[in-house]
């Protein structure tokens, strides 16, 4: 057996076969690929490394979202909120309950007071103006005897002369400062006190006599107070002092407080009146060319 292996024989490497080498073939573009994925996938860079959500600047701003009112999706009743509540009464309704309220509680009651605007002349009046609609509408139609229209209209004319004394406070000074609004309010009043029935029984006539006699001392002291600025100069320049006296004419002389007023305060004009008058006569004659001219006598 060894003589046949020695017998084959040797086999020496060419010097030339070290340095052959296989050809490379060139990767294909699908394997670079696949290459590249595998690597990225090892090293935690994929697609998320990438991504724009993963960058800072993404992940650090708030994306706004509209806000929702939520509403319970159970389905039960409940009471009305207060101010769904307050849109369904009406004035009178309101006013009710706010009078309760104020009554159970003082403190509220001096906040509304405090925090009320204050009312206006013609607001006031509107007021006024509403009882007396309220007292004509109870007259009886037709002829009926003074006892029972008296107590037929009782009630409505009591509110009604109630309402006046109860405003008149509140635009007489120092509450109001301002005489105008003072003057249109008792204006306003004193037309309402004009048109309250002349009964002929003394006895139902003393609701009259007293809005007379309380509206006169209103008057007098609104005129006083402004007869103390400029000397009462607006009360003339305004022409109240015309407006009183015919209120005075028309209450048959039941103003006399306020007429006395007014004459103290605007009765010096009186005689600047007059001269005003003589220098506009004055003018007027030297205007027309008539003034010192001789005075004719006789017949011609």
């Amino acid at each position: 057996m060894n003589v046949l292996l020695a017998a084959q024989p040797p086999i020496f490497p060419h010097h030339h076969e070290g340095r052959r080498q296989s050809p490379q073939r060139s990767a294909s573009p699908f394997q670079n690929m696949t290459n590249r994925k595998r690597k990225a996938d090892e090293d935690g860079d994929g697609d998320e490394s990438m991504s724009p959500l993963s960058s800072p600047a993404a992940s650090s701003r708030v994306l706004p979202r509209p806000s929702k009112k939520v509403r319970s999706t159970e389905v039960t009743g409940r009471p009305l909120a207060l101010s769904r509540l307050l849109e369904t009464l009406d004035t009178d309704q309101l006013r009710s309950a706010l009078e309760r309220i104020c009554d159970s509680h003082p403190d509220i009651a001096h906040e509304v007071v405090t925090g009320a605007p204050r009312p206006t002349p013609m607001a006031a009046l509107d007021v006024l103006l509403g009882y007396q609609e309220k007292f004509k509408a109870a007259v009886p139609y037709g002829q009926s005897s003074p006892e029972y229209t008296y107590y037929r209209i009782k009630e409505q004319l009591v509110a009604l002369v109630d309402a006046i004394s109860d405003f008149t406070p509140q635009f007489l000074p120092p509450t109001e400062s301002q005489p105008t609004k003072s003057l249109q309010f008792l204006d306003g009043a004193t037309k309402i006190v004009h048109e309250l029935p002349d009964w002929e029984p003394q006895a139902y006539r003393h609701h009259k006599d007293n809005a007379y006699d309380e509206i006169s001392k209103a008057w007098a002291l609104v005129i006083t107070e402004a007869g103390k600025r400029a000397g009462g100069f607006n009360l003339h320049s305004a022409g109240w002092d015309q407006v009183l006296a015919r209120h005075n004419e028309q209450s048959g002389g039941r103003l006399a407080a306020a007429i006395d007023a007014m004459t103290s305060s605007v009765g010096w004009m009186g005689p600047t009146q007059q001269a005003n008058s003589d220098q506009s006569s004055i003018l007027n004659q030297i205007m027309s060319g008539n003034y010192g001219s001789p005075v004719r006598v006789g017949p011609w």
